[in-house]
C-alpha cells in the first residue's frame, strides 16, 4: 500500500523509526518524564552504584583488549595531541566563566575543571550511537577516556590556588583524583584487557560486551530521574550559565573533531574525541573539587554539567559532532 506521500507502509514505518531518537536516549527521556510527572519510580542507590561500576570497567576492558593489537608506543602523537586538548579546554572555559560571565574565581575554576574533564556515560552513549549506525571508529578510543579524566581537574585546581591562594590537602586530593573508583576501574580494565588479549577475553565477552547497551539503558533511566531533579536549579542558574552549558560543548566539540582529524582519526574516531571534549564530568570532578575548592558552589557545576550539558549532548550534541567531523573530513 502506498501512502499519499509516495511511501509504502513499510517505508513509512522505517522513515518514522529513523526520526525517533536512539533507544538509549528514549530510556533517558523516560526517566526524565517520570520525574517531571512525579512518578514514584526510583532506582535503588546500590543498583545505580553497581551499574556505574560495570560501565567503567566494561569500557576499560574493551579498550584494553583493542590496545593489545595497537601498542601505546605507536599512538604517541595521538596521546600527546589529546593531552594538549585536555589541558587547553579548562583554560578556555575558565576565561569565558571569569571574564565573560564574571563569576568568582572559585566557581570559575570549579566549573572549568568539570568541563575540562570528561563524562564516561556520554562517551558510552556515543559509541552506542555510532555502532547502531555501522559507523567505524578506532577501537582503542577508551584509552583517551582515561587520559582526559585528570588534566581538567588539575588545571581547575591550579587556577583556583594560583588566583586565590589557600591551603589544600594535596595528599587527600591526589588520592581522590588518581585513586578514585573511576580512574581505578578505567585504568585497571585497560590493563586487564591488554594483558588478556582477544583470545582470553572471549569468555567474558557475553557479560562485558553483549550486555553493555542493556546496562547503559538502565543507567540512563536513572540519569533521566537525576536530571529531572536538577531542572529547578537549571531554571534558576541564569541566562549566562545556560548559554555556557550549551555553547561551550558545541565549541569544544568542534575543536575536538578538528583535532581528531588532524591527529589521523577516522570521522567516527573524531566524533568520539569531539564528544569527549564536549562532555563534562559529574562523577570524578565533583569529588575532587569538593576537597580542593570547598568555597565553590557545587550547585552551579552540577546544574551546568548534569542538568544542561549531559542531556544536550546525548540528544542533540552527538549527531551534531558527527556531522561536524564528517564535514571537516570533506
Amino acid at each position: 500500500m502506498v501512502s499519499p506521500s509516495g511511501y509504502t507502509s513499510r517505508e513509512t514505518r522505517r522513515h518514522c523509526h529513523d526520526l525517533l531518537p536512539d533507544p538509549l536516549v528514549l530510556f533517558f527521556l523516560l526517566g526524565l518524564a517520570a520525574r517531571l510527572l512525579r512518578s514514584d519510580l526510583r532506582v535503588p542507590e546500590s543498583l545505580y552504584e553497581a551499574l556505574a561500576l560495570y560501565l567503567l570497567l566494561a569500557i576499560g576492558l574493551k579498550g584494553g583488549v583493542e590496545l593489545a593489537s595497537h601498542p601505546l608506543a605507536q599512538l604517541g602523537t595521538q596521546v600527546a595531541g589529546v593531552l594538549a586538548l585536555g589541558f587547553a579546554a579548562p583554560l578556555a572555559a575558565f576565561a569565558v566563566l571569569r571574564w565573560v560571565g564574571r563569576l568568582p574565581v572559585p566557581d570559575s575554576a570549579s566549573i572549568a575543571g568539570h568541563y575540562g574533564s570528561v563524562s564516561v556515560v556520554t562517551f558510552a552513549v556515543a559509541t552506542g550511537w555510532l555502532a547502531s549506525r555501522g559507523i567505524a571508529h578506532e577501537p582503542y578510543m577508551a584509552v583517551f577516556v582515561a587520559i582526559l579524566e585528570v588534566p581538567g581537574i588539575l588545571v581547575g585546581i591550579a587556577l583556583a590556588r594560583a588566583l586565590a591562594p589557600g591551603r589544600v590537602q594535596w595528599g587527600r586530593l591526589a588520592h581522590e583524583v588518581f585513586l578514585g573508583k573511576g580512574i581505578v576501574l578505567l585504568l585497571g580494565g585497560l590493563a586487564i584487557g591488554w594483558a588478556a588479549g582477544p583470545a582470553q577475553f572471549a569468555p567474558l565477552k557475553p557479560l562485558f560486551v553483549d550486555l553493555f547497551k542493556g546496562v547503559l539503558a538502565f543507567f540512563l533511566l536513572e540519569m533521566g530521574l537525576v536530571v529531572g531533579r536538577q531542572l529547578g536549579d537549571a531554571r534558576r542558574a541564569g541566562a549566562f550559565l545556560l548559554a555556557f552549558a550549551v555553547g561551550v560543548p558545541i565549541a569544544f566539540g568542534a575543536a575536538g573533531a578538528w583535532a581528531g582529524l588532524a591527529l589521523g582519526f577516522t570521522p567516527g574516531g573524531a566524533t568520539l574525541l569531539a564528544t569527549l571534549a564536549a562532555s563534562a564530568s559529574y562523577i570524578a570532578a565533583p569529588a575532587a573539587m569538593r576537597i580542593a575548592i570547598p568555597e565553590a558552589n557545587p550547585a552551579l557545576s552540577l546544574t551546568a554539567a548534569l542538568g544542561i550539558t549531559f542531556p544536550f549532548n546525548i540528544t542533540v550534541g552527538i549527531p551534531l559532532y558527527h556531522r561536524i567531523a564528517v564535514g571537516l573530513a570533506g
